[in-house]
């Protein structure tokens, strides 16, 4: 797969942010024009903690809950409502939203995969969810590491729409 990605695709001269008209205003871009298309993308995030509340996390049975299972619902109630956080995103029907975690001796791996057949991306529903999963780890937590952080938040793959497919 070809990296595709929008720093990839730079020749020469600055790129141009389809959020802004030529004035520099914000705007939503107009895709009403396109035909709607299956698209879908991946997005990573780590979660940092100290070993203590990693111990925590892996504990099904904590005063809080299923750490997991909340930060999971927390992360695709969040990609359902990317369209009301971030103000130029257009609402998208999703078709699915699946967030998991992988624990390991310095943190804990986030992915969330979106899809859709709509008439834009869904990059940022991806990203949405990782990060609202990785803040609820946070939350969970921040008794027993006040300290922890959540950091390499990123799309590693992107599947569909005119601009083709590309990953990381």
């Amino acid at each position: 797969m070809a990296d595709l990605s929008p720093t990839a695709q730079r020749s020469g001269g600055a790129p141009k942010l389809t959020h802004l008209d030529e004035s520099g205003a914000a705007r939503m871009v107009d895709v009403s024009g396109k035909e709607p298309s299956r698209r879908r993308a991946t997005a990573t995030a780590t979660f940092h903690a100290n070993k203590d509340a990693l111990s925590a996390l892996a504990d099904p049975h904590a005063k809080k809950g299923d750490a997991f299972a909340v930060a999971r619902v927390a992360g695709i109630m969040a990609a359902k409502r990317t369209s009301e956080l971030i103000p130029l995103c257009h609402q998208i029907a999703l078709t699915k939203v699946a967030v998991s975690f992988e624990l390991g001796g310095s943190g804990v791996g986030i992915e969330a995969v979106a899809e859709t057949t709509d008439r834009t991306g869904v990059e940022m529903e991806a990203l949405t969810a990782v990060a609202v999963a990785g803040l609820t780890l946070h939350d969970m937590v921040k008794a027993v590491d006040p300290a922890s952080w959540l950091g390499e938040v990123r799309v590693v793959r992107k599947e569909g729409g005119a601009s083709g497919d590309w990953s990381v």
